[in-house]
This record gives structure tokens, C-alpha cells and sequence, in this order.
């Protein structure tokens, strides 16, 4: 007759199997949810370069666009001059 663990101590190592199973399972399912957003993130991407050209060709290179309202204001360009290279070296 071969000789057995106890009932108990099955019982408690069949629940780890089991579980330990279920949440593999749970991470696979996680990481085929995680390739499904990240494809859905660049064709996102893709969706919004495109709409970006066609605004840009209708309301011009330098317009930014308020998110919230849909404002179309002109680009401020920086106040401050660019510095200028005089040759000298301190």
C-alpha cells in the first residue's frame, strides 16, 4: 500500500495549485489586455498625426488649437532674441 500525505495537508496543497493556476491564467489575460491598449495606443497615434496635418493645411503651420473650447490661436513665438556669437571667448 502506498503511503499518503494527509487529507488536510492535500486539501491545502491543492488549494495553492489551484490558485497559484487561476492567477497565471489572470496574468496571461492581463498581458493579452496590455498587446490589445498598446496596439490601440499607436493606432491612436496614427489617428491624431493624421487629423494634426489636416488641421495643420487648413488653419496653417503656426495655429494651436484650446482642447477644451476648440479656440484657434496663433503660435507666440519666444520674446526673447536669440544670442548671437560675437567670436569672443571668455
Amino acid at each position: 500500500m502506498a503511503k499518503k500525505i494527509e487529507e488536510q495537508e492535500l486539501n491545502d496543497l491543492q488549494q495553492l495549485n489551484g490558485e497559484f493556476n487561476k492567477i497565471k491564467t489572470q496574468l496571461g489575460d492581463a498581458e493579452l489586455q496590455k498587446h490589445s491598449l498598446l496596439k490601440r495606443v499607436e493606432e491612436l497615434r496614427g489617428e491624431f498625426s493624421a487629423l494634426e496635418v489636416s488641421l495643420t493645411e487648413k488653419y496653417g503651420k503656426d495655429t494651436v488649437v484650446n482642447l477644451e473650447t476648440g479656440e484657434i490661436t496663433k503660435r507666440e513665438d519666444s520674446k526673447e532674441e536669440p544670442k548671437q556669437d560675437n567670436g569672443k571667448d571668455k
